[in-house]
């Protein structure tokens, strides 16, 4: 028999029993907010086959859907559909300029990352990524309202000048870094960061964001780098890298 499940954001917990299906969007179980964005029906939680699945309901917006460890990782594009084979899940998405994350939570049995492959929806088990100093803060400085959360729940997704200030960059330096950090993650597999032709996505900035946290590539501890950089631009010009 299938387990309950619960789904926790913004420090509000929704407990889901076998057998029902949980709705997230600006309409349904999960109301998220107002975001005009945001589909009306956007994921859906339901079992089939003794097992949970989450369903993107969506015509445009993606989600990615991340163990606990941030190890193993799926790209959710609209139509996709994927099995809850860990115990805890991370799933975030964007809407706008606004980044969202819950947290799934299950018991039973499940897959080991080591174990059984997954079902193919996109995803990907990518090892560490070796990042350049002004790489990483580029990123930290996208993520930063996500990762100033206490819990699970919504962060907006500053504009590249936003970010740009913030670290005391020239938009042009910025962008750049930025064009590179995207062409090397879509180099070892991870995708929405590339759009058709070889173009990078017009949403890169979020997929970065969804990415970069889902699989712990920063964390919270890499906060203090942005204060770090600031105090530099006072007496140094930012490295390139």
């Amino acid at each position: 028999m299938t387990s309950a499940l619960s789904v926790e954001f913004c420090g509000e917990r929704f407990d889901v029993a076998a057998g029902d299906t949980f709705v997230v969007g600006r309409e349904g179980d999960l109301v998220i907010d107002d975001n005009p964005y945001l589909h009306r029906r956007f994921l859906v939680l339901s079992e089939d086959g003794g097992l949970w699945w989450v369903a993107n309901e969506g015509s445009l917006l993606s989600a990615t859907v991340s163990d606990g460890s941030g190890g193993v990782q799926a790209w959710l594009p609209p139509g996709g559909r994927l099995p809850l084979v860990f115990p805890t899940l991370t799933v975030l998405f964007s809407a706008g300029s606004t980044t969202y994350d819950l947290t799934v939570t299950t018991s039973g049995d499940f897959y080991s990352p080591t174990g059984a492959p997954l079902p193919q929806s996109g995803t990907t088990t990518i090892g560490a990524v070796p990042l350049t100093s002004s790489q990483r803060l580029l990123i930290v400085a996208l993520a930063e309202h996500v990762l100033r959360q206490d819990s699970p729940g919504r962060g907006s997704i500053p504009s590249s000048a936003e970010a740009a200030e913030r670290l005391g960059w020239p938009l042009t330096t910025f962008n750049r870094k930025l064009d590179n950090v995207c062409e090397k993650l879509s180099r070892v597999g991870v995708q929405g960061l590339r759009g058709e032709r070889g173009k990078l996505a017009t949403g890169r900035r979020q997929r970065l964001v969804e990415y970069a946290v889902a699989s712990r590539l920063i964390s919270h501890d890499d906060l203090p780098l942005l204060e770090r950089e600031q105090q530099a631009n006072g007496e140094f010009s930012p490295s390139h890298g």
